[in-house]
């Protein structure tokens, strides 16, 4: 795109150097238009290069500034470029510790697995024996248990100790067996000798859970006859109270004919009490 002054420019270098355009010009404006217009081109021409002397004038300070900053530039960044050289020589020199310092690592890492193995398996060891001894102490506690009430089940049979005394020792595994936690006791006035064939006071255990009705005979060992007793007891229970009961006989030692009738009256027959 001209500009204006770019114009002004080309038609003085016509009129300057071009005759034939400076008569051309001359002829259709005249002369003393001519000259007035070459007096104002003049001027603009003194103005522009004033303006041009200015603006070269601020730009030779303006690069001068810019001379000075770059070697202000050059002189920092020769100051970096040796802080550079200073901090990679360093940086060499950290990365040779930490080659040496990985290599340590590696070194204690293997040995900490190494020994870390050794503790596994020393810890799955007593792991194993702790096992191990928890349940040899069960099974002796278990052994022990079991030959306790055995020992008393022969006492009470022999006359050491009492069969309630018996029955009072096993009332704890009996709550277990049943899943209670506590056992009733129902009596009863058989005023028609139902049970024993004359009037008596009728005892037996008995647990009532979500509705069911349980009877519990405990002996220290059970013959044919108890069986038939513990049975007619049930009858009468159910008589009087209306609820067909479930038996349930725990003892560690029961006669086979008792256990065959038992079975048939369908009374249930714990001997493992452990």
């Amino acid at each position: 795109m001209v500009t204006e002054v770019d114009l002004k420019r080309e038609l003085l270098r016509l009129l300057r150097e071009d005759e034939e355009f400076r008569l051309a010009v001359a002829g259709l404006l005249g002369l003393d238009a001519i000259l007035l217009e070459l007096r104002k081109l003049r001027e603009d021409f003194n103005r522009f290069v004033e303006l041009e002397d200015r603006r070269w004038e601020e730009n030779r300070k303006r690069w001068e500034e810019n001379a000075k900053r770059w070697e202000e530039n050059e002189r920092r960044w020769e100051e970096i470029n040796k802080r550079w050289e200073e901090n990679w020589r360093l940086w060499e020199e950290n990365m040779k510790r930490w080659e040496e310092n990985e290599r340590r690592w590696q070194e204690n890492w293997r040995r900490w697995e190494e020994a870390y193995k050794r503790f596994e398996a020393i810890e799955e060891e007593l792991r194993r024996l702790r096992e191990d001894h928890n349940k040899l102490r069960e099974d002796f506690n278990r052994a022990y248990a079991d030959l306790s009430r055995r020992l008393d089940a022969l006492g009470a049979r022999w006359g050491i100790i009492s069969e309630e005394a018996f029955r009072e020792g096993m009332r704890g595994v009996v709550e277990r067996i049943l899943g209670v936690a506590k056992i009733g006791r129902w009596v009863y006035y058989d005023s028609s000798g139902e049970v024993y064939g004359r009037p008596s006071v009728i005892e037996v255990d008995v647990v009532v859970k979500d509705g069911e009705h349980v009877l519990i005979e405990v002996k220290s060992s059970v013959s044919r006859g108890d069986v038939y007793e513990f049975w007619r007891i049930s009858e009468l229970y159910r008589r009087v109270t209306g609820a067909t009961p479930r038996l349930v006989l725990i003892s560690p030692y029961v006669d086979n004919k008792a256990r065959e009738l038992a079975e048939s009256l369908g009374i249930e027959v714990y001997t493992q009490t452990s």
